[in-house]
């Protein structure tokens, strides 16, 4: 007989311990070790090797072709899969709570029981009412989609069994619970264990399943980081619900590229998407205003125009206030240091607000620039031309750097309508110039700033 034993399993990240403490002492998270009641087994020397054991075959005897993609009926979601949802693959898509995922899963399912086979959705937070309440308001009335309310990881195998669909929606793995652990739901042991349930199921069957994560107030996935690593693809729903415009990115593709992004926007209808997000994004970009700049970043293989805000104001506090929304904070604060120190902007004793309009989030260095032009541009109180952009990356010298694609990111810009683009020394020598902006390339901070805003 198994002996049984007590531990304590940090909720976090994963950490065990043989004893309860306030602080894990991995991840440095308080009040998240919980008690949970394992079973010993008395390990064997050498288990026998199975029959079904399996074979190596060489690479070059290998084929891909059951890895064959199909569409989710949404572009914008095909373009972050990498072109579809792989069959037997395991999808992971986490966000903040009423962000849109059970919205567009529910509108993926329903795509997929049309065109490509029978769909299960498993719901474990909502009941069979509250989903089918849904589905009217965005259309969904496949007869191919199966809606049926599970917790219990046996009964929700045994469905799939009866059932054989060719597509499964989790909603969500921190309600499911495997009977066999004592452990509530939503702890390390369950979700790792309801995890590996359906990843065996998704790889035995050739089976896709997708499942929706909670995530943590600090926007990560909750739960062991195993989660991550168990799936093939992991989503992140972007942006601000009380805002229209959502992101969904991909963090990790096994079959694709992390660095696409889809662009949607929420309706009563559902999610739309938003094939052109540049000119939606632009669209209430106020034209001679002051510290508004716009920039073009990559994302995959897509440039995206987004526009740069700032307001400088004096402080009436001892250490200034500095808030970003969209962009990173230390980021932020690396340029006002530089824009003090090389250009001798006096923003020491000024509040500095930075903010990425739509709700997008900007991570790369391509927009150092129009940071740095739309601060000088509030601090000055002088409108930047508005059909100029600005790109460059800066370094702590002062100096502007050149960033990569830039002849996509300005045949974008073209196409918008901008005239003129601000971009660094360096690249504007190497374009192909095949479009109708017109480059102008400046060393450094100062002379980016000039360059960029309009003559008095």
């Amino acid at each position: 007989m198994a002996k049984t034993r007590t531990r304590y399993v940090c909720q976090s990240c994963g950490y065990e311990s043989p004893k309860w403490v306030g602080r894990c002492p991995d991840c440095d998270e308080w009040a998240t070790l919980i008690e949970e009641t394992v079973e010993e087994t008395s390990p064997n020397k050498r288990s026998a090797v199975p029959s079904t054991a399996a074979v190596a075959v060489p690479i070059n005897e290998l084929s891909a072709a059951g890895a064959q993609r199909v569409s989710c009926g949404l572009s914008e979601f095909d373009r972050v899969l990498g072109g579809g949802v792989v069959d037997g693959s395991l999808v992971l898509i986490g966000g903040d709570p009423g962000i849109g995922k059970s919205t567009i899963l529910m509108q993926v399912a329903n795509n997929l029981s049309t065109s490509a086979g029978r769909v299960l959705y498993v719901s474990g937070e909502e009941s069979a009412e509250q989903i089918k309440l849904r589905g009217n308001r965005i259309g969904v009335e496949s007869p191919e989609l199966y809606v049926v309310t599970e917790t219990n990881i046996d009964a929700v195998q045994d469905c799939i069994e009866r059932l054989a669909p060719s597509y499964v929606v989790i909603d969500s793995i921190q309600t499911m619970y495997d009977p066999g652990i004592s452990s509530a739901p939503g702890t390390v042991s369950q979700v790792r264990s309801c995890t590996g349930a359906f990843a065996n199921l998704a790889k035995g069957k050739g089976i896709s399943v997708f499942i929706v994560g909670h995530v943590t107030k600090e926007g990560s996935l909750a739960g062991p980081r195993v989660l991550e690593h168990m799936v093939d693809t992991v989503l992140y729903f972007e942006g601000d619900r009380h805002q229209t415009y959502r992101v969904l990115r991909a963090v990790k593709n096994r079959f694709g590229s992390t660095d696409e992004v889809g662009v949607f926007e929420m309706r009563e209808s559902g999610l739309e998407e938003v094939p052109n997000p540049s000119e939606a994004f632009l669209a209430e970009r106020p034209v001679h205003g002051v510290g508004s700049v716009v920039t073009s970043t990559m994302e995959g293989s897509r440039p995206l125009l987004v526009e740069i805000q700032a307001l400088v104001a004096p402080s009436f506090y001892a250490s200034p206030r500095r808030m970003a929304t969209g962009v990173d904070y230390n980021k932020m604060l690396m340029i006002i240091a530089v824009l003090e120190k090389r250009v001798g902007l006096p923003l020491g004793n000024k509040d500095v607000y930075v903010n990425v309009a739509g709700g997008v989030r900007v991570i790369e260095p391509a927009a150092d620039l129009a940071i740095a032009v739309s601060i000088a541009s509030s601090l000055m109180d002088r409108p930047v031309d508005p059909n100029t952009i600005a790109l460059g990356e800066i370094g702590l010298a002062g100096e502007i750097r050149s960033v990569g694609r830039l002849d996509a990111r300005l045949r974008e810009a073209a196409r918008l309508g901008f005239a003129r683009a601000v971009v660094a020394l360096r690249s504007d020598r190497g374009l192909r110039r095949d479009y109708s902006i017109r480059a102008v390339g400046v060393p450094n901070l100062k002379e980016a700033i000039d360059a960029a805003l309009e003559s008095a």
